[in-house]
């Protein structure tokens, strides 16, 4: 049986690496042009040449967005980038625009082409229509349950890979096909710059009562009606892999490296235990637990279980849950003498109780004794952005290893 693909956003190099490095199979990457992140750093052609190089050497795989809807405009540097994307051998490519899909078999024919969840696909039908298109993978939409997912594996051919969303942000539009964004601040969803206006505020205004704004729903402070909770599936491993998927793709290109890497180490334990334990498969509840220490909203299971209701919704904040900070990562460690090497992500103090994870589930918490800056002088707090430091450690560590700390915690003074 062969293992299904988990799939990780990589926003930048740094998450590309540490996605790689935590566990993903394959990861999913936007370059300055053609995706649907456009707010994202992205990759330029020298960083993901560096990044398809590293995946590579590791036996793991690199996907291309070419997701936006394009515009005439749009097409004209599409052939030199579609040959540029051949050159540095990205595994595929993601489209949902069939005039992009001519493109691709006219200037970069060697490419494998994915099919975007922005296409739509909720049938059979259409997934036999795409294949014979020439289509390798179909990104589902969203809006489909596991009866659904299971009929289309059954009315497919075979070599035709499923893949779907099991993890992030759901959009409150049909598979994410907004117009929302560019009707209130000009700004088009589908060419890769979404506001985001659904997890804005809103009240009522009567035609004839002009600033008497009244909430839609009885709560003071207004309602975020369009507001969707995150998906998670960490509890339906098995049921996902038994649907016929090919790949779960975790959402998130604009999440921070410890989202990435924290997301993708407890899928990755998930999924090798499913293959593992086989019908003793079961799932474990501090893998939720370590989801949840990553920032989130409230969490839904979608479309899987059926339609959802208003109970999916978050009417009261959009703002996210955020319990745990990130606040450094492992460049070296002395074994010799215990001492890590780190990099500095939020404000590091003597005192402070942190929690180190790294790619396998294993975690130790210990209190930070000692501290040194870059010139070996012993230091109370790290303060500055990225800063070099180095911390006497109670276990060992590994490079790539991420330091946490609990936000409700104390100092240790």
């Amino acid at each position: 049986m062969e293992k299904v693909e988990l799939l990780a956003p990589a926003g930048d190099l740094e998450k590309l690496k540490m996605a790689i490095i935590y566990g993903a199979d394959a990861v999913y990457v936007g370059g300055q042009t053609f995706g649907l992140r456009a707010s994202a750093k992205n990759f330029s052609f020298e960083d993901m040449k560096e990044g398809i190089s590293f995946a590579h050497g590791r036996g793991k795989k690199v996907y291309v967005t070419l997701n936006i809807i394009p515009h005439n405009e749009d097409l004209k540097e599409l052939p030199h980038y579609l040959k540029k994307l051949k050159e540095i051998n990205v595994d595929a490519v993601i489209l949902s625009d069939p005039g992009t899909l001519l493109y691709v078999k006219e200037y970069a024919p060697e490419l494998e082409v994915h099919l975007s969840t922005q296409a739509n696909n909720t049938n059979f039908a259409s997934a036999q229509f795409w294949y014979r298109q020439g289509i390798k993978r179909i990104i589902l939409a969203r809006e489909l349950s596991f009866q659904e997912i299971r009929e289309i594996r059954e009315n497919t051919p075979e070599d035709l890979e499923l893949e779907a969303f099991v993890h992030g942000a759901m959009c409150i539009s049909y598979s994410g096909r907004c117009l929302l964004s560019n009707y209130m601040v000009n700004r088009d969803a589908n060419r890769g710059e979404c506001a985001h206006p659904c997890r804005w505020k809103y009240y009522l205004m009567e035609e004839k009562r002009p600033g008497e704004y009244m909430p839609v729903f009885e709560d003071e402070k207004g309602t975020y009606f369009f507001n969707s909770k995150d998906l998670c599936m960490i509890e339906y491993i098995s049921e996902l892999i038994e649907s016929g998927l090919s790949s779960l793709k975790i959402e998130g290109r604009m999440k921070s490296v410890y989202y990435v890497a924290n997301i993708v180490r407890v899928y990755r334990k998930a999924i090798d235990t499913y293959y593992e334990k086989g019908k003793d498969y079961q799932f474990h509840p501090e893998w939720m637990e370590e989801i949840r220490k990553a920032s989130h909203r409230d969490f839904t299971t979608g479309f899987y279980l059926g339609k959802p209701g208003h109970q999916e919704q978050i009417y009261s904040t959009s703002a996210y849950v955020r319990e745990y900070d990130f606040v450094g990562i492992v460049l070296d460690y002395d074994a010799h003498r215990q001492i890590a090497t780190v990099e500095q992500r939020s404000r590091i103090f003597q005192g402070d109780v942190i929690e180190v994870i790294g790619p396998d589930m294993k975690m130790f918490t210990q209190k930070i004794d000692q501290m040194w800056n870059e010139n070996d002088e012993e230091i109370e707090v790290a303060p500055h952005a990225q800063q070099v430091i180095k911390i006497k450690m109670s276990n060992p560590v590994k490079k790539y290893d991420i330091f946490r700390k609990d936000r409700k915690d104390d100092r240790v003074e």
